[in-house]
């Protein structure tokens, strides 16, 4: 077990490096690793051989790049602990989203700048910040004790933007040979500023595409108009045919699997989760929307969602253009929550199209990707050593929050391999993610970092499940779920 001084010389080499680590980040930001759009894909690859060569550098003995027939997994492990000492696998992605809308952006989304005590930059904060805090934690304790208080996999992917397919069927098929005890993952929010805090859960999705095609090409709108189909026309119609006046998604037999949330998790949540202002002012709206009866952060963390992620037909450009287009298309995704299965989803929304598409337009529903949700025991012991970590480097202890939104991954660890996972995330909920102007706090990226550096740590002091290499995964205790609710922190 480390001695705290260890600890303690961890902490202050990573302070007295925090500099270099920020030019450090925007070098990695600066890569536009965009993985929905394939005119990235060699950005992507060249990001994913700075992280391996950085690994390297840092002092990880095993670095590579593998191959997935896409983006390729950055793996990187250390593995000198002593055999009763437990491993840790770290994940992160460093894909990004799309930095769309341009116009948006106050400066360019891949030539990072500092200002106002923040990394700005497409990436900064998801995930490419996370991921760094802890590869700064371990250069911070290799440059300092020399060694590692855990064993540690580092799996870093380059496509969980687009729904993680390869490392979920590479974690399904290699998962048992991985020996590993934990799981750890930044990628989720803190409660707010100096306010660190825990996801138990988050929601599971289904992302589609729908297509409607009516003429063969586009015609005049004014010769054919109200008398031909129009794609686009059809489209509203079949959207708006979604929701029902409640603001709860019309599709039969959709609520079916949707468990209701005790009376007691629904309390703690009001109790230490963000209020309706807090909601409307992170994401700039003067009102809330959707589902009666719940408050906001409800409605994003324990209820279904179906959101429209954009709509293209027609004429879009500067002044009028009389046309009835050929082709309007629309993308949206369904966010699940527990005991929602992705497949029953996508057959539920498929039977609610035939019913409503009408007979003049043909539409086609593609999937591109289907994601289950998840929950984690907030009494395991590796949520009991993060939630130690954080309180250690905030100085507050860290609540339990539900995230609204998906970590494709977490499901595969939880669900498939049993492998426990803790979700200890650094964003603010004014960080900007998806949208324009996305930031890092530099103050926060340093405690990141502290918090990693501490979490190793206490990791590093479990107790390891001693499982060997091959073992099935079916011998694996699985830890009840609770809610956050039943635990006292």
């Amino acid at each position: 077990m480390m001695r705290s001084g260890q600890v303690a010389d961890a902490v202050r080499y990573a302070a007295a490096h925090r500099r270099r680590f920020v030019t450090e980040l925007c070098d990695f930001v600066r890569f536009p690793s965009v993985s929905a759009d394939p005119a990235h894909g060699g950005d992507v690859r060249r990001c994913a051989e700075w992280l391996a060569a950085h690994l390297r550098a840092l002092g990880m003995p095993h670095v590579g790049v593998m191959e997935t027939g896409g983006p390729p997994l950055v793996l990187a492990a250390w593995r000198r602990a002593g055999p009763h000492t437990p491993t840790l696998l770290v994940y992160g992605h460093y894909d990004v989203q799309p930095a769309d809308p341009r116009d948006g952006w106050h400066s360019p989304p891949f030539k990072p700048v500092v200002r106002a005590g923040a990394v700005y930059g497409r990436g900064a904060c998801d995930d490419k910040g996370q991921l760094f805090a802890h590869v700064k934690a371990i250069e911070a304790w290799l440059n300092t004790a020399g060694v590692l208080p855990v064993n540690v996999l580092c799996v870093f992917e380059g496509e969980e933007e687009v729904g993680s397919e390869r490392l979920r069927a590479f974690l399904r098929s290699h998962g048992g040979r991985l020996a590993v005890d934990a799981a750890a993952i930044s990628d989720t929010m803190m409660r707010g500023r100096g306010q660190p805090a825990i996801a138990h859960a988050v929601r599971g999705q289904l992302s589609f595409e729908l297509e409607v095609r009516g003429p063969a090409s586009d015609v005049h709108s004014g010769n054919f108009g109200g008398a031909v189909p129009n794609p686009l026309d059809a489209l509203c119609r079949i959207i708006a045919s979604l929701w029902d006046a409640r603001g709860r998604i019309a599709v039969a037999d959709f609520y079916d699997r949707v468990r209701p949330v005790s009376a007691a998790s629904r309390a703690y949540m009001a109790r230490v989760g963000p209020v309706d202002a807090d909601v409307r002012r992170a994401a700039r709206v003067p009102a809330g929307s959707g589902e009666s009866g719940y408050s906001l952060y409800e409605r994003m963390t324990i209820r279904p969602a179906l959101t429209v992620n954009g709509v293209s037909g027609g004429y879009a450009g500067v002044g009028p253009k009389a046309v009835i287009p050929a082709r309007a298309a629309a993308k949206l995704s369904v966010r699940l929550v527990p005991e929602q299965d992705p497949r029953e989803v996508d057959r539920l929304i498929r039977r609610h199209l035939a019913r409503v598409v009408p007979r003049t337009v043909r539409v086609t529903m593609r999937t591109s990707s289907g994601v289950a949700a998840a929950e984690i025991d907030p009494r395991h012991p590796v949520v009991r050593a993060a939630s130690v970590a954080c309180e250690q480097a905030y100085g507050v202890a860290p609540v339990f929050l539900r995230i609204g939104g998906t970590i494709p991954v977490v499901s595969t660890l939880q669900r498939d391999l049993g492998i426990p996972t803790v979700l200890m995330g650094f964003a603010l909920p004014d960080d900007g993610i998806h949208g324009p102007n996305e930031k890092f706090e530099i103050d926060n990226f340093g405690k990141a970092i502290d918090t990693c550096v501490r979490f190793l740590a206490e990791a590093g002091s479990l107790r390891t499940a001693h499982r060997r290499p091959g073992q099935d995964r079916s011998s694996r205790v699985r830890p009840p779920v609770v809610a956050a609710s039943e635990v006292t922190t």
